[in-house]
C-alpha cells in the first residue's frame, strides 16, 4: 500500500519504522507533506546563505531567525496549523530568491535552491514529489545519517529560539545549523564526511545550549533549591506549558492585581526555581504531570491554557475554545498569540476568558522539589564529594530527557524504585515526571532526585559531570561513577545525545527504543565508537550498572 505520509522522527513512531497512514503525533498526512516541504525549501534556503558566506556576505539576523523557526515549527508536537506551513513556504521562497538573485555563479547549487513556486497548487505538487521528504534519499546509510543531522539541528534550533527571545544570539551558531542543512542536499558527502557532521552538530550543540544557559540565568538568575506546590488555590488560573520563559514572564506581568493567578504545566516547572520569578505572589505552583497527560488535566484545570513551544496534543472539543498557543506552536482553530515589532504579546484575551472560569480542580497536593542545576550543584559540591569519599553515595544516574505514552516508559519509575539507596538521579527534561513524586528520600541531605531543570537544561547535568572529573583529578569523564540511563522521544533529546557524544560521553543506554531513524549500519557505528545501547528489564539493567 502507497504511504500516505513518512515520519519516523519521534520514539513514538508507529512500529518503530515509521508513521505512513498518520502520526501517533496526531499530524495528518496533509500537514506531513507540508513540514516536509517547510525542511526542503529551509534546506534551499540554507545552500544560498552558505553560499552567499563563502562569497563574503553577510546574512541578517532576520534571515538566521527565520530558519531557526522554521526548524522549531517542524519539531514533533509544536504545530498542527496547516496554514502556518503553507504561509511560511512561501515566506521561505521569497527570502530564498532574493539572496539567490546575490549569488555570482549558481552552477553548483542543487534542486531545493534554484525552485521556486507561486501558488498553492505548486506547493502541493511539489510536496509529494520524490525529492522531498525523508525518503528522498535512497541508501539507507545516507537517509539515516542526514536525518540525525537534521533532528539534531532542529533540537538545537528550539534552544537557540529561546535565547534569541531573550536578545541573546550567536551568527556562527546559524552559519553552522544552515551549512549542516546545506550539506544534507550534498551527494556528494560520504558516509565518513556525515558522521564527522554528525559530531560537529554536537560540537554546536554544546554552544547552542551554553548559551541559552547564559541567556536564562543572565535574565532570571540561578535556580535555586525550591519547593514547588503541586495544590491548587481558589481563584481562575492560567495554565502555561512549554518551554519560553520570556512568555511566562510576561504573562506574570500583565496578570498582577487582575485576581486571576498562573499554574506551570510540565516542562514549564522548572520556571519556578529562578530567582526571578519567585517576586510574584500569583504564580501559585505547577498542575499536572507531562506533556502526553494534558487531556485529562487540562479538563480539570477549568481554565485557559497557553502553550508557548512545543509538546501540543490536539485538544479535545471540550477545552479548545480556551487552548492559546505562541512562538513555535500552533493548532488550527485555536487562538495564536504573535509578538509586536518590539517582542511584546498582548495575553488580555487569555486573563479576560480566565476571569470567567472556575478555580482549577485540584489533583494532587504536596511539594516537589527541584533547582538543582549547574550553580546550585557547584555550591554543594563539598557536601557531595564528601558522600562519595565516604561510600554514602555510590553510583549517580543521569535519567534526563524525555516523557511519553508508551507503557514501557513504566520501566523508568520502575527502575527509580530499584535503585539502591545509595544511588542519586540527576535528571532534566520531562522525563523526571516519571519518578520525581516519588517518596525516595535523600542521602545525608542531599535528595536522592536532583532536577535541573528543562531538558535544554541537561548541558547543567554535563557541567557537573565536568566538574566532578575535576575534582577528583579524573582523565576522562568515563572514570566517574555515573551511569547514563537516558529516555528520548522528539529532536531536542536528539542533540541533548550528539552534545553528549561529542563531550566524549561513551556508554549512554537510550530507551524504551532505539531510534527508528538510525539504520543498522549507523547504530553499528554509534555502538561501537560509543558504546551506545538500548535497555532491558528493570532487574537486569540494575545488575549491570551496579556491578
Amino acid at each position: 500500500m502507497e504511504n500516505l505520509m513518512f515520519c519516523y522522527q519521534c520514539q513514538e513512531t508507529a512500529g518503530c519504522t515509521g508513521c505512513t497512514r498518520s502520526g501517533v503525533c496526531g499530524k495528518t498526512p496533509d500537514l506531513a507533506r507540508m513540514q516536509d516541504l517547510l525542511i526542503y525549501t529551509t534546506k534551499g534556503l540554507s545552500t544560498v546563505t552558505t553560499a552567499l558566506r563563502a562569497q563574503g556576505e553577510e546574512i541578517s539576523s532576520l534571515v538566521n531567525h527565520y530558519i531557526t523557526i522554521n526548524l522549531f515549527t517542524t519539531i514533533t508536537n509544536a504545530n498542527f496549523d496547516n496554514e502556518i506551513f503553507y504561509q511560511r513556504v512561501f515566506e521561505t521562497l521569497k527570502l530564498k530568491d532574493e539572496l539567490l538573485a546575490k549569488i555570482v555563479d549558481k552552477r553548483a547549487l542543487p534542486e531545493a535552491a534554484l525552485w521556486t513556486a507561486t501558488t498553492r497548487e505548486e506547493l502541493d505538487q511539489k510536496s509529494v514529489s520524490a525529492q522531498v521528504g525523508v525518503l528522498a534519499s535512497k541508501n539507507e546509510d545516507v537517509r539515516s545519517l542526514r536525518e540525525l543531522i537534521t533532528y539534531g539541528l532542529k533540537g538545537l534550533a528550539a534552544y537557540l529560539k529561546h535565547a534569541n527571545e531573550l536578545n541573546y544570539d550567536d551568527a556562527k551558531i546559524s552559519a553552522f545549523m544552515q551549512k549542516a542543512l546545506a550539506a544534507t542536499l550534498d551527494d556528494s558527502l560520504s558516509t565518513e564526511e556525515l558522521i564527522a557532521l554528525t559530531l560537529e552538530t554536537g560540537k554546536w550543540g554544546v554552544e547552542g545550549m551554553a548559551l541559552l544557559d547564559t541567556a536564562n540565568t543572565k535574565t532570571y538568575g540561578n535556580p535555586e533549591i525550591t519547593k514547588v506546590n503541586i495544590g491548587v488555590g481558589n481563584r481562575p488560573g492560567i495554565l502555561i506549558s512549554g518551554h519560553d520563559l520570556r512568555d511566562l514572564e510576561q504573562l506574570l506581568e500583565q496578570t498582577q492585581g487582575t485576581g486571576v493567578d498562573v499554574y506551570t504545566h510540565s516542562e514549564m516547572l522548572p520556571a519556578h526555581y529562578y530567582p526571578a520569578f519567585k517576586k510574584y505572589d500569583n504564580f501559585v505552583g505547577n498542575y499536572g504531570n507531562a506533556w502526553w497527560k494534558q487531556k485529562e488535566e487540562f479538563e480539570s484545570f477549568h481554565g485557559p491554557i497557553l502553550m508557548t513551544t512545543n509538546c501540543v496534543v490536539p485538544p479535545k472539543d471540550s477545552y479548545k475554545n480556551r487552548l492559546f498557543t505562541t512562538g513555535a506552536s500552533g493548532v488550527a482553530g485555536c487562538t495564536h498569540i504573535d509578538r509586536d515589532e518590539n517582542g511584546h504579546k498582548d495575553f488580555s484575551p487569555i486573563i479576560e476568558l480566565a476571569k470567567t472560569c472556575p478555580p482549577p480542580t485540584e489533583i494532587e497536593k504536596g511539594e516537589i522539589i527541584g533547582g538543582f542545576a549547574h550553580n546550585q550543584v557547584f555550591a554543594l559540591a563539598d557536601k557531595i564529594v564528601d558522600a562519595v569519599k565516604s561510600g554514602a553515595i555510590k553510583k549517580f544516574f543521569v535519567m534526563a530527557g524525555c516523557d511519553g505514552r508508551q507503557k514501557a516508559r513504566n520501566y523508568y519509575t520502575d527502575f527509580a524504585k530499584a535503585l539502591p539507596k545509595d544511588a542519586v538521579i540527576l535528571t532534566a527534561g520531562c522525563a523526571k515526571y516519571k519518578y520525581n513524586k516519588l517518596e525516595l528520600g535523600d542521602i545525608g541531605g542531599i535528595p536522592r532526585v536532583l532536577d535541573a531543570g528543562q531538558c535544554n537544561d541537561s548541558y547543567s547535568l554535563a557541567l557537573i559531570a565536568l566538574k566532578l572529573k575535576e575534582i577528583f583529578a579524573l582523565s576522562d569523564v568515563n572514570e566517574l561513577p555515573i551511569v547514563y540511563n537516558i529516555a528520548w522521544y522528539e529532536q531536542k533529546a536528539v542533540i541533548v545525545l550528539l552534545a553528549l557524544l561529542y563531550l566524549g560521553v561513551k556508554n549512554i543506554h537510550l530507551g524504551p527504543t532505539l531510534p527508528a531513524f538510525l539504520s543498522p549500519n549507523v547504530a553499528k557505528v554509534l555502538v561501537e565508537n560509543f558504546g551506545i545501547a538500548g535497555i532491558g528489564t528493570v532487574e537486569d539493567d540494575i545488575a549491570l550498572f551496579t556491578a
